[in-house]
């Protein structure tokens, strides 16, 4: 595979190179309606995590401040020809140095219950019973820093 560049930021671009992404994975793959995948909490206050192999966007995650001390990673998605190559482990453990350096202290995840696996593997620790969110059945985690 080609050397991916993971890039963050707030930028109109950077936020549509994420919205490429979860309209294929979300809305197109798994049928999330595009009221429910695309809220408010797109604003120039998230910031984008976004791997890009050559200029194609293709992996992204949205990092979401809580309060002073928590954030909120959501979003996280790779397209499906990318998977497997660990761009969304990578993209954590980057948000996860961004967050820290900038004084945070703890990250939260909604999980699809099917993805739960994933964020356990990568160190994070279920925080609530199951619940549902956009019609899939969700836990979260959560993850100190």
């Amino acid at each position: 595979m080609e050397k991916v560049n993971i890039t963050f930021g707030s930028q109109s671009w950077q936020q549509a190179a994420s919205i490429f992404i979860r309209m294929n994975v979300f809305v197109l793959e798994g049928k999330i309606s595009l009221q429910d995948e695309f809220d408010l909490k797109d604003n120039d206050e998230a910031v984008y995590a976004v791997a890009y192999q050559g200029d194609l966007p293709v992996s992204t995650a949205r990092l979401l401040k809580i309060d002073d001390e928590d954030v909120q990673i959501t979003r996280v998605a790779t397209l499906k020809e990318y998977r497997g190559n660990h761009l969304s482990s990578e993209i954590l453990k980057q948000l996860e140095d961004y967050s820290k350096t900038r004084g945070y202290k703890k990250i939260i995840i909604h999980s699809e219950v099917v993805a739960l696996a994933f964020y356990l593997k990568c160190g994070y620790e279920i925080s609530s019973n199951v619940y549902y969110e956009d019609g899939k059945s969700c836990q979260s985690v959560e993850k100190y820093l």
